[in-house]
């Protein structure tokens, strides 16, 4: 399992609660686990404990990708510094059971789980995985969702790093309310100009009624 598998680690934490929308998906230990995995062991060791404890790694995590989002690279980088600090993480190289075309072990990076808590195990993989993905590609592949009310956290993945949207849904409903939105202020400014062309021609008609003989 390589090292940038786990940045989604963060962002799956991070994207349990919808602050805008009033949701928390983060509200029992079978929910812990389901973000572990059903594989993994640290899930098997999740309490009620850690549902309070990934709660506040969440918000800390949430915080990186807003700084990172607002261009304060600086921050996110110092957040994520403390969060690696408090959780370190254990690496080992692993080969698992897949082999190359020589028929060696396919080497990689490997995050090994023997943490105090899930909790612990769950934030040193998450933080490790998303300061792998920040020094690789860089922080501004960090973002947060663009679409109100939606704030979910994303990596860029794109090529021209051009990503603002969670998703191709949000993408979707952030576009159709930007051309409702100009539809609406191109009626608009179509209804102030007739309603000045209509003022307009009065005052020349009421103009004319006052110059002639008859009036």
């Amino acid at each position: 399992m390589e090292l940038a598998y786990y940045s989604d680690y963060a962002v799956r934490l991070v994207n349990s609660e919808r602050p805008g929308q009033g949701i928390d998906e983060l509200t029992s230990v079978a929910a812990v686990r389901a973000l572990f995995g059903a594989a993994s062991q640290a899930a098997r060791r999740a309490t009620e404990a850690d549902v309070t404890r990934l709660r506040a790694v969440r918000a800390r995590l949430r915080a990186v990708f807003e700084a990172a989002d607002e261009g304060d690279e600086t921050r996110a980088v110092d957040l994520l510094n403390a969060l690696m600090m408090e959780f370190p993480v254990s690496p080992q190289i692993s080969g698992h059971e897949t082999r190359d075309a020589d028929g060696r072990p396919d080497w990689h990076m490997h995050i090994a789980e023997h943490p105090a808590n899930a909790t612990a195990g769950y934030a040193a993989t998450a933080s490790m995985g998303l300061a792998f993905h920040l020094t690789t590609t860089g922080a501004n592949r960090l973002g947060i969702c663009q679409a109100a009310p939606c704030r979910n956290a994303y990596l860029d993945t794109s090529t021209n790093r051009s990503r603002r949207y969670c998703s191709d849904r949000c993408a979707t409903r952030a576009n159709v309310a930007a051309y409702r939105a100009r539809r609406r202020r191109s009626s608009e400014r179509g209804e102030n100009e007739g309603t000045g062309r209509t003022a307009e021609s009065a005052q020349v008609s009421n103009a004319a009624g006052r110059r002639s003989p008859g009036a």
